[in-house]
């Protein structure tokens, strides 16, 4: 795709509106520095120099969305207090419509919390409590879907298996965006099998897609378009979920797309250094979404989102891309 392609999408994107519903979460990041083991345990003491908070999980791919378009909203659920009341400031920090976020105490925000020290991952915390959506809860989020779906052109399903998402509620929303006619993209969840239905795309990454297949893991090969086990999974899972495009993302090595009327694609990474691989499905679905609401093809959607996946790794944290940034990898 040419450099004058890439402006014209951008240039739509703006107008652009979505959703994202799924599971939310508060990413923290406390960075330091190492200079001695522990008396008490051979571990390194890490002495922090900066806290840092970003939107995470689902609300992630909002933060990412932003940076393209100003009509971003999310759905889903918080605890009360004040976890609860940093993410919402952060969303709201970042344009995004925070209207359909509903906050129960019957819930706990999810914060994922990583020490990093010299650019090392040192530890990450995870406080969570998963817990189903309460079916009052589940009927309100319905409800709020029905009033926005004439405003917006597309929805993201981000399922991380915190609970958001029973069998009911997810053919609920395919359902519905299927009759009002949106795109539906879904990132899914091995531990949490659901039957997607009327989606336009689904993500998974590699591990993920293997075990949706239920296939046992396997090595990659280079380059994938040779990997038999992994061409095996796409077909299994394009027949599983009958999607119009399989997109599985594939780390260093880039990202496969599966469509019923083509041959398996591969994009290779554009990354020009790998520093942190966290968020950049995120990055990969929220910019093929996107893409796709502006009238790219499926595969210039699927090139788009991998130039902006191969900026994000070269970005330490939980990282977004900018217009400016996408286009200059187009350039160079």
């Amino acid at each position: 795709m040419n450099p004058d392609r890439v402006s014209q999408l951008l240039a739509a994107f703006p107008t652009k509106r979505l959703l994202v519903i799924g599971d939310l979460m508060l990413d923290e990041f406390l960075w330091g520095k190492v200079s001695r083991i522990s008396p008490e345990a051979p571990v390194p003491v890490v002495e922090i120099v900066k806290e840092e908070y970003f939107p995470g999980g689902a609300a992630n791919v909002a933060r990412n969305l932003a940076e393209f378009s100003r009509g971003v909203r999310i759905m889903g659920v918080t605890g009360t207090g004040l976890h609860a009341d940093q993410l919402r400031a952060l969303l709201t920090g970042e344009g995004i419509n925070v209207e359909a976020v509903q906050s129960h105490a019957c819930y706990q925000t999810v914060v994922k919390t990583r020490i990093i020290a010299r650019h090392q991952h040192v530890v990450r915390i995870d406080r969570e409590k998963k817990q189903a959506l309460q079916p009052e809860h589940a009927a309100a989020a319905l409800a709020q879907l029905d009033a926005l779906l004439p405003e917006i052109d597309a929805i993201i399903i981000e399922d991380y298996g915190k609970g958001m998402f029973s069998a009911d509620f997810a053919a609920a929303i395919c359902e519905r965006a299927h009759r009002a006619g949106k795109i539906l993209a879904v990132d899914p969840n091995p531990h949490n099998p659901l039957a997607w239905r009327h989606v336009t795309a689904i993500k998974p990454n590699r591990a993920e897609a293997f075990a949706s297949a239920g296939r046992p893991a396997s090595e990659p090969v280079d380059p994938p378009s040779e990997d038999t086990a992994l061409l095996e999974v796409g077909r299994l899972l394009a027949e599983k979920w009958n999607t119009d495009n399989l997109l599985i993302t594939l780390g260093e090595q880039g990202l496969m797309l599966f469509r019923p009327d083509a041959p398996p694609c591969h994009a290779p990474t554009r990354a020009q250094k790998v520093f942190d691989v966290s968020g950049a499905g995120d990055t990969v679905i929220a910019l093929f979404t996107l893409a796709l609401s502006a009238g790219a093809s499926t595969a210039e959607a699927a090139e788009l989102a991998n130039h902006a996946s191969g900026i994000v790794v070269g970005k330490l944290g939980t990282a977004t891309v900018t217009p400016a940034e996408l286009l200059a990898s187009f350039q160079s």
